[in-house]
């Protein structure tokens, strides 16, 4: 299942609450069909088929590909090559916890 840092959380969490945000809105995490990349957007609701993954006050909604390719990431944040805050994807450690 997808993890995410406390950075991201606090994050999605700014995101999700900005005014006139709908109170139990999420970041949602999909794909467009035949895409081979991920889009995020707020959303006021998950989609019919979104898997739904609330933490400490944030929501993330994923669609059906987007979980399965996130299923062994963790979601953090970081600054892109313009010094931009962006979320960023790293592997999960298996090893951690076993």
């Amino acid at each position: 299942m997808l993890m995410l840092t406390p950075t991201a959380l606090e994050a999605v969490r700014t995101l999700t609450s900005a005014e006139g945000t709908p109170q139990d809105a999420g970041l949602r995490i999909f794909t467009d069909d035949g895409d081979q990349s991920l889009q995020l957007a707020v959303a006021a609701v998950p989609a019919e088929q979104d898997q739904v993954l609330s933490a400490e006050g944030s929501r993330i909604f994923l669609d059906e590909k987007a979980a399965a390719f996130l299923d062994d990431k963790i979601l953090d944040t970081g600054l892109d090559s313009d010094g931009q805050g962006a979320f960023v994807l790293a592997q999960q450690d298996r090893s951690i916890g076993e």
